[in-house]
């Protein structure tokens, strides 16, 4: 029995820790599905750069990953529904509630798992966030 794997979350700006999380999913179970995030759902923090859709082939594009689809614009739970996974891995770092995540799982009778991913390692030269990606190009190029 094949056992499927969720990983979601914005991907603006592929970095490292990107790749590790998906790593890291990707190894929870045999298959893995992304859910990239559309414009409208990123509220937690600045609106992404790069459009949905190229954010979505981008992480396609990484081995890890068998599946990278674009998230639902009123609903995110309305591809977790579609697919019904086995587990869904969260970031170390995304802002989520576990376990209000699981509570609304139960609600729409999708039994999964809810798990978090490790962080990486990093030093001072490595940047594993698309805010620091940003904020080094604006120190090194800016105005």
């Amino acid at each position: 029995m094949t056992r499927t794997v969720i990983a979601q979350g914005t991907f603006d700006i592929l970095h490292p820790g990107h790749v590790h999380y998906l790593e890291e999913a990707a190894a929870m179970g045999d298959e893995l599905s992304v859910i990239v995030a559309r414009k409208a759902n990123v509220d937690h923090k600045e609106t992404p750069i790069c459009p949905a859709t190229q954010r979505r082939d981008v992480v396609g594009a990484l081995a890890a990953v068998d599946e990278a689809l674009l998230g639902h614009e009123e609903d995110i739970f309305v591809p977790i529904e579609e697919i019904d996974p086995d587990v869904i891995a969260l970031g170390h770092d995304q802002h989520h509630d576990d376990e209000a995540i699981a509570a609304e799982l139960e609600r729409r009778g999708i039994d999964c798992e809810v798990r978090r991913a490790s962080g990486r390692e990093t030093d001072d030269e490595q940047l594993l966030s698309t805010r620091l990606i940003i904020e080094r190009i604006l120190e090194r190029r800016g105005d």
